[in-house]
């Protein structure tokens, strides 16, 4: 069984299925190496503009596998540089937005927390439950939620492992949007389609500078802001978009 499914439901649009519809789509390392595989492909391909990541209905991912984690040791956990795979979700440089039904526990929160918008339905399950079986996140689950939620709704949910539903997780600044449960994959397709109509280039820079901004002083994440505004001056989709809007046509990006 192919353990993540690459479809192309429109142009420009890719989308990536969880595939382990018997282990509530857990994240055993085959799992990992497809998805950081297809992320690194779709983010070199300049036919993909967005790519969209999801599960079932019952689950987006219920936590990483843990028969595949209960009795290995250390320096051999360290030596599966499981981080890299995560890196290269963390490193594509496309919109990635996370379609979320069902469980996205441990592991599978943290998978989704590598995306850039978050459709949630709202009986979608999120929760990091690493503590109740001896351990701590190890993906991003500590940091990535802080700065989603901050410290003190990240610590209550890292410290008891009790889930907070997709409602909960809005409210909370843990999704972008909440839908009914049925409505999730289209809606997040929706905006995957929206989004692939607008210039590369600019949603490059856009996702770019918001990420590096982050972290930075007020005053240097202003800087590559203002230069990234700059560049995109260079760009023959900005003089396009701007010849469409006074001749008052739709206008045609390339990503050039």
């Amino acid at each position: 069984m192919t353990e993540v499914l690459l479809e192309k439901p429109f142009d420009f649009v890719a989308l990536l299925r969880i595939n382990r519809p018997e282990a509530k789509n857990a994240l055993n390392g085959e799992v990992r190496r497809q998805m950081a595989g297809h992320m690194a492909a779709l983010g070199d391909d300049p036919a993909v503009r967005v790519i969209v990541m999801t599960g079932n209905q019952e689950a987006f991912a219920a936590g990483a596998d843990i028969k595949d984690m209960a009795e290995v040791g250390a320096i051999e956990l360290m030596q599966r540089n499981n981080h890299l795979l995560w890196r290269a979700i963390a490193n594509c440089p496309k919109p990635v937005i996370a379609a979320v039904n069902g469980y996205a526990w441990g592991g599978g929160c943290e998978l989704v927390m590598h995306a850039d918008i978050i459709v949630a339905g709202e009986n979608a399950s999120f929760s990091q439950p690493e503590v109740k079986v001896g351990i701590m996140p190890g993906a991003g689950g500590t940091q990535r939620l802080t700065r989603a939620v901050g410290k003190f709704k990240a610590m209550l949910m890292l410290m008891t492992g009790q889930p907070v539903s997709g409602t909960e997780a809005g409210q909370m600044g843990l999704a972008s949007l909440v839908v009914p449960d049925g409505e999730v994959l289209d809606k997040a397709l929706e905006i995957a389609r929206t989004i692939s109509r607008m210039p590369p280039v600019a949603i490059a820079q856009i996702k770019e500078v918001l990420l590096a901004g982050q972290d930075a002083s007020l005053d240097a994440a202003l800087l590559l802001e203002r230069k990234a505004f700059q560049l995109l001056f260079a760009s023959a989709d900005q003089k396009e978009g701007m010849k469409a809007f006074i001749e008052k046509r739709k206008p045609t990006y390339e990503g050039k």
